[in-house]
C-alpha cells in the first residue's frame, strides 16, 4: 500500500511565502513530495494562481503583503471547500488562529517551524485527498478510513467522535513515535488546553475502539501507535 506521503507524488501544491530565505528552503522540501510546486511571493500572486492553475493543496504564510494569507483563503473557501490548506504564521496569534479555525484548515503552523512539523502538515494534507480511496490498516483486522472517520474491526464498522478521529490521524501521521502530552495538547487544542485528565480519558476511550495493544503507554513519557 502506499505511504501517506506517497499520495501526493502525482499532486500539486501551491505555496505562498513573502520572505524569500523560507520560500526557497521550504519549496525544495515540497519539490520532494509533489510533481508541481506552484510558487507566490504574495497574495495576490498566490490568488491569481490559485484561479489559473487550481492546485491541489494550498500553503500560505498570513503576512504577505497586497492580499493577507487569510484573504487568500477566504476567497478559495468561497468556491472550494474540500482543497487541504496549512497555514504558516510568525506569531502564535490568537485572532489569527481563529480566522484560520473558521476557514477548516488543515493544520495551523508557527514559524519557525521544524522540518518534522511540515511534515506531519502534509501527511495531514494527504489524509484529507486521499479520502475514500485510503483504509490505513492497523492490524491484520483494524482498519481506519480518514474519509468516513470510522474503524472497520473484524467487519464491525465503529464510528469515531471527531477528536477520537483527529487524534487517530495524529498517531498515524506519528506512527512508530513516542507523543507526549505536550504533543497532543498542542495538536487538538491549541489555545484550549483541557486537563490531563480530559487528555487521557480521550486517549483511553479511542484505545478501546482500536485495541489497548495498538496505542502502547510509555510511562511518564507518552504514547505510541504501535502497528
Amino acid at each position: 500500500m502506499k505511504t501517506l506521503l506517497d499520495i501526493l507524488e502525482n499532486r500539486t501544491v501551491l505555496y505562498a511565502e513573502d520572505e524569500a530565505g523560507i520560500r526557497s528552503n521550504v519549496a525544495q522540501i515540497l519539490g520532494l513530495f509533489f510533481k508541481n510546486v506552484l510558487i507566490a511571493s504574495d497574495g495576490n500572486q498566490a490568488w491569481q494562481l490559485y484561479e489559473e492553475e487550481r492546485p491541489d493543496v494550498l500553503i500560505v504564510d498570513i503576512c504577505m503583503p497586497l492580499m493577507d494569507g487569510l484573504e487568500v483563503v477566504t476567497a478559495v473557501r468561497k468556491t472550494n471547500q474540500s482543497i487541504p490548506i496549512v497555514v504558516l504564521s510568525a506569531h502564535r496569534d490568537e485572532a489569527n488562529l481563529w480566522r484560520a479555525v473558521e476557514q477548516k484548515i488543515s493544520k495551523y503552523l508557527t514559524k519557525p517551524f521544524r522540518k518534522e512539523a511540515l511534515l506531519e502538515a502534509l501527511q495531514v494534507c494527504a489524509l484529507e485527498l486521499a479520502g475514500g480511496a485510503l483504509h490505513v490498516t492497523l492490524s491484520k483486522d483494524t482498519h481506519y478510513s480518514p474519509c468516513e472517520k470510522s474503524l472497520t474491526c473484524n467487519a464491525e464498522k465503529i464510528a469515531l467522535s471527531n477528536q477520537e478521529s483527529r487524534l487517530l490521524e495524529y498517531f498515524i501521521a506519528r506512527r512508530g513515535q513516542t507523543l507526549s502530552f505536550e504533543e497532543i495538547e498542542d495538536h487538538l487544542w491549541g489555545y484550549e488546553a483541557p486537563s490531563k485528565e480530559a487528555i487521557k480519558a480521550l486517549i483511553k476511550a479511542l484505545r478501546k475502539k482500536v485495541g489497548k495493544e495498538r496505542i502502547k503507554n510509555h510511562y511518564g513519557i507518552g504514547y505510541t501507535l504501535d502497528c
